[in-house]
């Protein structure tokens, strides 16, 4: 799977368990209704947050935010809502999740289906809301490195 580029986002959940998470395993599922889905291991603490929650938000991140997909892939970092304490951060109106400032775009998902995968739950969520920032330059997963990717139209001026 090293050879599949793939974006990066931040699962992040909240109330009283609330959490954020790394995850490359993101997609669209639909349009109408809009809706994604995003894979977590069962045994991440992240899986206990969102099915508590029972919602999600997703922050897509931009190549200026490498540190923060270090951060929230690091067990290290503090438990519970602590961990946004030094993030950079606004919590969704619809769901309460953390979704961290300075990204390509933001969702909030009322979580609508889970499905069991292997190790993995696969969360499915309706789209209750959508936004998108300023940043405009991709970061993406590829070869087991992070990479910059620039929209074809900035490549070529």
């Amino acid at each position: 799977m090293a050879k599949f580029a793939t974006g990066i986002t931040v699962l992040t959940a909240g109330g009283e368990s609330g959490h954020g998470m790394t995850a490359n395993a993101f997609s669209s599922v639909s349009l109408e209704p809009p809706m994604v889905l995003c894979c977590v291991s069962r045994a991440a603490r992240m899986h206990s947050a969102i099915e508590a929650a029972g919602s999600f938000g997703v922050t897509i991140l931009g190549s200026g935010q490498r540190e923060l997909s270090k951060y929230f892939a690091d067990w290290r970092r503090p438990g519970g809502l602590a961990q946004f304490d030094e993030v950079d951060c606004t919590f969704g109106k619809h769901t309460g999740a953390p979704l961290l400032n300075g990204a390509l775009a933001w969702l909030e998902c009322r979580l609508a289906h889970a499905y069991e995968g292997g190790d993995h739950t696969i969360f499915v969520g309706e789209v209750l809301s959508a936004s998108r920032g300023t940043a405009q330059d991709a970061l993406v997963f590829y070869g087991g490195g992070y990479h910059d990717i620039e929209p074809r139209a900035r490549q070529s001026a």
